[in-house]
């Protein structure tokens, strides 16, 4: 095998791609500053026990895991770095009044999450720490929707659902309690023949309330079709009620409630979402309420984010357009010297040629040129 090749479902990035990606990050940041994010940067590695706490099995067999050299322990590369932020709001942070977080950085994943997708995600995200209302939950929702905005996305589906209306079924049923992790995959995978046989003991208005979440999928009318054909239990009657709150401030996305998709139910205590645009088969981006992963650091906390990946997010945007630079000989003088450094300065991008290598600019689209007149270095429109 050739010593270039590189493992499957992980790729070098190119300059025409890296500059859109970059360019992508450094605006999101921006604008979730304006919001009042704080930007942390947590570590690649930690050791497991901190790494997966209220996690998940499903990021557990996402992570990589060695043996960490110095203390003989194990450690983990990080598959999400949404608990690793939680950890810090937990233990370093450590306020009692409202944070906003946000963080970007690779990410690693033992298999790809979806079709096409990379092992090495570059993931970017925002928290809120500390606000149990839905307050919380609307402006997570709105900074997903803006920042697929300033990446010229129009078009974005958001599939909302909410972990209460199947906690709620299942707390009131011991026996379908004690088929909770069948369940969730049965209902995940929307296998109704499989579902019929498992349910076939559980109390009647709970079995077919199990048996309608997979078709309880559509518009915002499936809110109002949920609240007439499923019990009335005080759990289902909020989490439809915040869905309804959510699906109302959407604004011009296009919304679907799926009250079976419960991807991250293990994970999540609240609404669930996901964003879906033309172009790519795999959600563009994820979140909703965590409050329970506070708990497992020993300090519980109400939590809410979201993260995408900005290499997906990036392969929908057109190619980069060449950069505007300036070409400038390659000498010693220090009068050429201190005009490139004044460009340079003021934003420009100057490029000395080397000897030999004239007008090879591959990424850039030299329509200047620093030229030598006679009695000083100027700067000249070349054709």
């Amino acid at each position: 095998m050739p010593n270039w090749l590189l493992p499957e479902n992980i790729a070098d990035v190119l300059p025409s791609e890296a500059r859109k990606i970059e360019e992508l990050r450094r605006v999101l940041l921006d604008n979730f500053r304006c919001y009042g994010y704080e930007l942390v940067m947590p570590p690649l590695l930690e050791y497991i026990e901190s790494l997966l706490t209220g996690a998940g099995q499903d990021m557990d067999l996402r992570t990589f895991k060695l043996v960490d050299q110095i203390s003989g322990r194990t450690m983990g590369v990080r598959a999400d770095m949404t608990t690793q932020v939680a950890r810090i709001d937990a233990h370093l942070l450590n306020r009692k009044s409202v944070t906003r977080l946000c963080y970007a950085g690779s990410v690693l994943h033992t298999r790809p999450s979806g079709l096409h997708a990379t092992r090495e995600p570059l993931q970017i995200g925002g928290e809120i720490y500390g606000h149990a209302g839905l307050e919380a939950d609307a402006e997570i929702q709105e900074l997903v929707l803006a920042s697929l905005a300033l990446a010229n996305i129009s078009e974005v589906r958001l599939d909302l659902c909410h972990v209460g209306v199947l906690r709620a079924l299942l707390n009131s049923d011991p026996s379908a309690k004690a088929h909770e992790a069948q369940l969730f995959a049965l209902l995940e995978s929307k296998d109704l023949p499989a579902l019929k046989v498992l349910t076939k003991d559980f109390q009647p208005e709970i079995r077919q309330a199990l048996l309608d979440l997979p078709n309880l999928y559509g518009d915002k009318g499936i809110i109002q079709k949920a609240r007439e054909i499923l019990p009335q239990l005080d759990g289902i009657a909020i989490a439809l009620d915040e869905l309804s709150y959510l699906v109302d401030l959407a604004g011009t996305a296009k919304v679907t409630v799926d009250l079976a998709d419960l991807r991250g139910y293990h994970y999540h205590s609240g609404v669930m979402f996901n964003a879906f645009v033309p172009g790519l088969p795999n959600a563009v981006a994820r979140g909703g309420r965590y409050d329970h992963v506070g708990e497992a650091f020993g300090r519980a906390r109400p939590a809410t984010g979201f993260s995408l990946d900005l290499r997906e997010l990036a392969r929908l945007m057109p190619l980069a357009e060449r950069k505007d630079a300036i070409l400038a000989p390659w000498s010693q003088d220090p009068a050429l010297r201190k005009k490139i450094n004044e460009l340079r300065l003021a934003g420009e991008v100057v490029i000395q040629n080397l000897p030999g290598h004239e007008n090879e600019q591959d990424e850039f689209e030299c329509t200047r040129a620093v030229v030598f007149d006679g009695s000083q270095w100027i700067l000249k429109t070349v054709g």
